[in-house]
């Protein structure tokens, strides 16, 4: 059934794709939906390019046929991607499948910002799960102790024995934060100024279009008139 409810999420979305756009491809199981739907959108003719958030969305491009971009000057079209947590503002929590960094990145160098989720992901207040944070590997326990020092309890993702790597080389510390993010913008910026963080999986004021799958089937909110 959740299944069902992605795919739904991201057909609507693909209905946004025009001929010759540039498209951000996001990471995870709702992504990868979109994806497998624009390389068969491709097979049928459709000119379009991608910029991957991972090297596994990458790789699944590929495969579909999809021409890749990893360099570019100037915007992307249309990014889609999922999300772990999204609240009434459109703010997210994202990083659970390793890839915020490149997904922030590809997010906000695109003109439309598209947030493909099934209902479990809506929230009144983000917090409710973990909050990655990608911080370098070198004196990372440093890192970790500042964190907390925030009033967050933490993990480093995958153990100190195998520590999960992501596709930049570096270290994921899944944080707790007590009671939610209360200010995600506010936390955010705390979460910038610790030395040793690369990026955090707060992303503010960055969507425009949430689109929802749920038993009535798919709708949409954003901030703009843009909405399908």
């Amino acid at each position: 059934m959740a299944d069902d409810l992605k795919r739904a999420a991201a057909s609507k979305a693909l209905e946004l794709v025009q001929d010759g756009m540039l498209v951000g491809l996001g990471t995870g199981s709702t992504a990868r939906f979109f994806t497998e739907g624009l390389g068969q959108m491709v097979a049928g003719g459709l000119k379009v390019r991608g910029v991957p958030t991972s090297r596994a969305t990458a790789e699944l491009a590929a495969s579909l046929g999809i021409p890749i971009v990893t360099e570019l000057i100037g915007q992307i079209d249309l990014a889609v991607d999922g999300a772990d947590e999204v609240d009434p503002a459109l703010n997210l929590i994202k990083g659970l499948g390793g890839a915020l960094f490149r997904e922030k990145l590809v997010a906000a160098a695109a003109k439309r910002f598209v947030v493909v989720v099934d209902e479990s992901k809506m929230v009144e207040q983000l917090g409710r799960g973990v909050l990655p944070v990608e911080v370098l590997p070198f004196l990372w326990r440093l890192t970790a102790e500042r964190l907390t020092a925030l009033g967050v309890s933490l993990v480093l993702r995958g153990g100190e024995e195998t520590p999960y790597v992501t596709d930049n080389g570096n270290v994921i510390l899944d944080l707790t934060v007590e009671g939610g993010v209360k200010d995600p913008d506010a936390f955010g910026i705390e979460i910038k100024k610790v030395l040793g963080v690369v990026e955090h999986g707060l992303f503010v004021d960055m969507t425009d279009t949430v689109i929802i799958a749920g038993a009535d089937g798919p709708r949409a909110i954003g901030r703009t008139s843009a909405a399908p």
